[in-house]
């Protein structure tokens, strides 16, 4: 087919099949955050690669919907005279199709690629959805990457604290007590807590792409590519029944007529529905082991805790090395650059005898590109660090018993009162969350707004979520728990590992958020708080220190203590003073 644009050659596919439009989502089978280059479709054809947001292509117009995170990253990587952009929240798919696409339009998508909920949703409009069983990228995209063999790792008992054995008997007693046959596993980070395996398909995120059929009786036909698996014991591999993956869907046909599965709408792909229906029932429920995986056990905490150590040791060496760097660049005429910093950090991490990875790109941000709330530097975009502008660091790392995020936004002058005011509101919704007591089975929505009352009170706002479940040796942003203004129904209770990150985005100028980890424990009966994993110090040199309240500056002086006293003796020793004075306490800032 001779085309000139990746767009163009869509259209004229969608001409020869009789098709008015597609949905192209960023998305893979699994519903990852972040996939692997086989199933960026959506960079491929629009320009756009953030994690989250889907794109309609129709003959005559072509629209791409991102959220609050992205809107500035989409209107730099797309070309506007080919793509419009909308706000998927404030302009959701369904309704936009009811609104600007005639009724009976035949809209293509791809049925692996779609969850059931998103299905039943585009489904309420007037268009004729039309399932793909193939994709029609697969000859469109004439060099697109080979799908991942990344081979798989068995995690030890030692570390993860549970045999599969045992867990498989748990989830079976679930399903069990609701008379269901079968559980349809659809997530590869619940596979590989459920096994007890890492994979390494997508760099950053150790999960091996596959799925999973659970019976009551606790037996498990593993559905993965046969390549990735040799590295593991034959002992967990005899203790399972193996099939490709490209045999999920037929299996599933064959194995559930007649029977009772569990699907996750949010989750599974509707193409799973499609095969088992009408031949099988489902009960459509959150996958249960969602949920048994959010809640740590004492082994997976401790080693939480023990990987935010090494971690915070790295940070302070690279605080250290980034506060006297800066300035003695800037002087020589060569500033440092974020594509530098992020780089020293990483070898800062890499130095820790149990990193294995990082956790998710760093994001390395000065100036204005700190105000795309997931904006990575690139040999196109790399800016200079300077004394004139706020430097944003989020990144993390995995561990060999945890995994770890967290951002600190830092200066190394002083600012404009505007961004000396911004970041004080930043600090002090960080300040009111953190030292939040609540509730045992308090849901995230319910206190969302702890974090945002300081800026609100300024007319601002910031548009994601404050805090976001983490899984252990496992992906970055772990279901269930979160915390956001969209109701979540999930509870916060003690044993989760959550963050509380609200931030500031002036476009075009700067952008600001800090950034813990932390677990949810007990306080009092039936209440519960956050301990801080997170081991770094906050940055005060912007802070307008009059406006902290008492109870403000003893939480950052014990915090700082903490910090000091646990990570002394881990740091580098030309990063002991720096550790010192920027854990002083605030009075000594004053």
């Amino acid at each position: 087919m001779q085309t000139t644009t990746p767009l163009s050659a869509l259209r004229q596919w969608l001409a020869s099949q009789g098709l008015d439009g597609i949905i192209v989502p960023r998305a893979d089978a699994f519903q990852s955050e972040y996939c692997h280059p086989h199933a960026d479709v959506l960079a491929w054809l629009t320009g756009f690669d953030g994690s989250a947001g889907h794109a309609l292509i129709l003959r005559d117009r072509a629209v791409l919907f991102v959220d609050g995170r992205y809107q500035v990253q989409a209107h730099q990587q797309v070309d506007l005279a080919d793509v419009e952009i909308l706000h998927l929240h404030n302009d959701p798919l369904p309704a936009w199709l009811t609104q600007h696409v005639a009724a009976g339009a035949r809209i293509a998508f791809e049925a692996l690629l779609m969850t059931n909920a998103q299905f039943e949703g585009l489904n309420a409009s007037h268009c004729d959805l039309v399932p793909l069983n193939d994709s029609p990228f697969d000859v469109l995209w004439q060099d697109r990457p080979a799908p991942p063999t990344g081979a798989i790792r068995e995690m030890p008992v030692e570390i993860s604290g549970e045999s599969s054995a045992d867990k498989r008997q748990r989830v079976a007693a679930l399903l069990d007590e609701q008379q269901v046959d079968y559980l349809a596993i659809t997530q590869p980070d619940n596979i590989a807590w459920l096994l007890n395996v890492r994979g390494s398909d997508i760099p950053m995120s150790p999960v091996p792409n596959s799925f999973a059929l659970l019976g009551r009786d606790g037996a498990v036909e593993w559905f993965v590519t046969p390549e990735k698996t040799q590295a593991l014991p034959a002992s967990l591999l005899e203790s399972l029944v193996l099939s490709p993956e490209s045999a999920f869907l037929t299996r599933s046909q064959e194995l559930c007529a007649g029977k009772r599965v569990m699907v996750d709408a949010d989750c599974a792909p509707v193409a799973l529905r499609f095969a088992i229906e009408p031949q099988g029932e489902i009960v459509w429920q959150a996958e249960p082991i969602t949920l048994l995986k959010a809640h740590k056990n004492p082994t997976e905490l401790a080693g939480y805790r023990d990987s935010h150590q090494q971690d915070g040791a790295a940070w302070v060496n690279f605080l250290a090395w980034l506060t006297h760097e800066v300035p003695r660049r800037e002087a020589t005429g060569n500033p440092l650059t974020e594509l530098e910093a992020q780089a020293k950090q990483l070898a800062f991490r890499q130095q820790q005898p149990g990193f294995i990875e990082q956790s998710f790109a760093t994001i390395s941000a000065s100036a204005s590109n700190a105000a795309m709330c997931h904006y990575h530097s690139s040999e196109q975009t790399n800016t200079a660090i300077t004394r004139s502008h706020f430097y944003l660091n989020d990144s993390g790392g995995q561990y060999h018993n945890g995994t770890t995020d967290a951002t600190r936004t830092l200066a190394f002058g002083t600012l404009s009162a505007q961004c000396r005011l911004h970041y004080t509101a930043v600090l002090k919704g960080f300040l009111s969350l953190i030292t939040l007591q609540f509730p045992s089975g308090t849901c995230g929505h319910q206190i969302d707004a702890f974090a945002r009352r300081e800026l609100w009170e300024l007319g601002l706002d910031f548009d994601h979520g404050t805090g976001h479940g983490v899984g252990h040796q496992l992906l970055i942003h772990e279901n269930p728990q979160r915390i956001a203004k969209k109701v979540n129904p999930w509870p916060l209770v003690a044993g989760s590992i959550i963050t509380i990150e609200p931030g500031y985005y002036l476009a075009d100028q700067y952008g600001i958020r800090i950034e813990n980890q932390v677990e949810i424990v007990e306080s009092t009966p039936g209440f519960c708080r956050f301990a801080s994993l997170t081991l770094a110090p906050v940055d005060l040199s912007q802070v307008e220190l009059h406006l902290l309240s008492d109870k403000e500056i003893q939480w950052l002086d014990e915090y700082h203590q903490q910090v000091r006293e646990v990570l002394s003796p881990h740091v580098n020793s030309d990063a002991r003073p720096w550790l010192v004075a920027a854990t002083a306490p605030v009075r000594v800032h004053r």
